[in-house]
């Protein structure tokens, strides 16, 4: 399944004249359609156990399955890449990474959409390189609408594809970051920071935990 991205327009004009930033955000449709199933067989199989066994059910089926859900949300719901002004935010599983413009050195797509950085190297979660039957699936056509930093003294990579997860977050970054350096405001990169800021996932661990402990405890008891 293709992936889909929700494309901004960099700036756009507000009301009053000012100036207000879109983000383009990407999201891998085969994602959503992951969690979809999952999630109804889980609210269905607990409704099940309620109607069957009332409502003391709860406290050994809802835990496992609310646990199942959840994972399926954070491993493949929310994960995404965004494109801003500012740079680029990798919202993976367990993290979520702000990478400025300034940092950003190389963009790689050979088993993932990965950003080489002046901090180091970044995966997207959100952005696999696909698989061979997806990478035959795609039309080499495709690889005329690719931004020329894109492309190298090899050519392209089928993970630099637009219609595929790596190479539509790819794109966003791409077409952003190779305007920015033509206007000249990457001449001189300089970082404000010694490491990008770097949000870890506290609370959806800490929920994630909990759920583990007591489905456990529901199982003991």
């Amino acid at each position: 399944m293709l992936a889909r991205a929700q494309p901004g327009a960099g700036r756009m004009p507000a009301v009053g004249g000012t100036m207000r930033t879109v983000e383009d955000v990407f999201r891998p449709m085969w994602g959503r359609v992951l969690c979809v199933a999952p999630a109804i067989g889980c609210a269905v199989s607990l409704l099940a156990l309620v109607i069957s066994d009332g409502a003391s059910a709860l406290w050994q089926g809802g835990p496992p399955l609310a646990l199942a859900a959840g994972a399926c949300w954070a491993i493949f719901w929310r994960p995404a890449v965004v494109v801003n002004d500012g740079g680029v935010r990798l919202v993976n599983v367990f993290r979520t990474v702000e990478l400025p413009w300034p940092s950003i050195q190389r963009v790689e797509t050979k088993y993932a959409l990965t950003l080489y950085t002046a901090y180091g190297r970044y995966t997207a979660w959100a952005a696999p390189a696909p698989g061979a039957h997806d990478a035959v699936r795609s039309t080499r056509s495709d690889a005329h609408h690719l931004p020329d930093s894109a492309w190298t003294s090899e050519g392209s990579r089928p993970g630099d594809l637009p219609s595929t997860a790596s190479g539509s977050a790819a794109s966003l970054i791409r077409r952003r970051w190779d305007v920015l350096r033509k206007e000249g405001h990457l001449d001189d990169p300089r970082l404000e920071r010694d490491r990008p800021p770097i949000r870890w996932h506290l609370a959806q661990v800490a929920v994630g935990a909990t759920l583990l402990a007591l489905s456990v405890l529901g199982l003991l008891i």
